[in-house]
């Protein structure tokens, strides 16, 4: 036997294993992600996001997959050993052809262009949700590494946890206290970025009751790994026993506090993996003050001193 014929069956039969391998943690993961996330929405715009997603592979696979059979099927028919493939060596241009090579393409392209036209419309973050019930109002600070959340209309405030009422749309005003960051709940839909000094808007909506999970997907400095969040939605009856309850001061870790200008200025100092937390009272006007810069910018990630890169280390690990 050929040994150089035997290696390359060897690298071969290792380059298959390999790929087999990839292919099984890549499916591991598409399945993992369709449990938790985006591929099983608990809402009307996750729900639409996931349909354009789906719609997009298969018109693009219209294209892909025709290609790909058609590459095997010439490499099979123009092989040497086909004494029925007529050669052709001064064959330049068919017009059949070139009409089936450009409309494919173009077709895929306007259909895709379509859904991302109607997609962008439908789905623009700051269009209101279609709902006979009145949208309840969040105010969304992004912090260093926390999130604030501010119910204007309850005069109540959480760090770390959102809670809202199911089937019920969710009006979101969000900004950052420092440095760029961005809001996602993977199951609810849209991902929005947070910028210091203005204000970006979201409307969300859960159609299940359940738990969430809320994350920052910006890199924001060491602590960006812990930037995340609970989302519960429960049932209206439920949603206004929590406002309740919190009004009264019983919630997580507050302790009957008002959140005003001094208790923010301490949130803004940098802190990871913070408990969840609730106030029973927020200052008139707390979240317009951060926006407009009349409270000071939280610190950001140090800066690098000397020309050297900051000390990133794992939480509670060293170098």
């Amino acid at each position: 036997m050929d040994p150089g014929r035997h290696g390359r069956r060897g690298r071969i039969g290792r380059g298959w294993r390999i790929l087999g391998r990839v292919a099984a943690v890549s499916a591991a993961g598409l399945a993992l992600s369709g449990c938790t996330g985006i591929l099983a929405p608990r809402g009307p715009v996750g729900g639409a996001e996931r349909t354009i997603l789906f719609d997009s592979i298969a018109i693009m696979l219209a294209i892909i997959v025709p290609t790909m059979i058609g590459t095997l099927a010439f490499a099979w028919w123009y092989r040497e050993s086909n004494t029925k493939a007529t050669y052709r060596p001064d064959w330049a241009y068919s017009g059949r052809i070139e009409l089936v090579v450009w409309s494919v393409p173009l077709l895929t392209i306007i259909f895709l262009g379509g859904i991302a036209w109607v997609g962008s419309h439908d789905l623009d973050p700051a269009k209101p949700l279609a709902s006979d019930k009145k949208p309840v109002v969040v105010q969304v600070v992004s912090l260093d590494w926390k999130w604030l959340f501010i119910y204007p209309e309850q005069h109540i405030a959480t760090v770390n946890q959102l809670v809202i009422p199911v089937g019920t749309p969710v009006d979101f005003s969000l900004t950052s206290s420092s440095v760029w960051n961005s809001f996602f709940i993977t199951q609810l839909g849209s991902m929005i970025y947070t910028m210091k000094g203005m204000t970006s808007r979201l409307n969300l909506q859960a159609d299940h009751e359940g738990t969430y999970h809320g994350l920052s997907t910006h890199f924001s400095g060491d602590g960006f790994p812990d930037m995340q969040f609970e989302t519960r939605a429960v049932s209206p009856d439920a949603f206004q026993a929590w406002v309740a309850e919190a009004q009264g001061g019983g919630g997580q870790g507050g302790g009957g506090q008002t959140l005003d200008d001094r208790l923010y200025r301490d949130l803004t100092k940098q802190s990871v993996a913070d408990a969840p937390k609730t106030y029973h009272a927020v200052a008139d006007g707390l979240f317009e003050r951060v926006v407009s810069g009349k409270l000071p910018p939280g610190p950001g990630p140090n800066a690098p001193t000397g020309g050297t890169p900051p000390d990133v280390t794992p939480k509670g690990g060293t170098m």
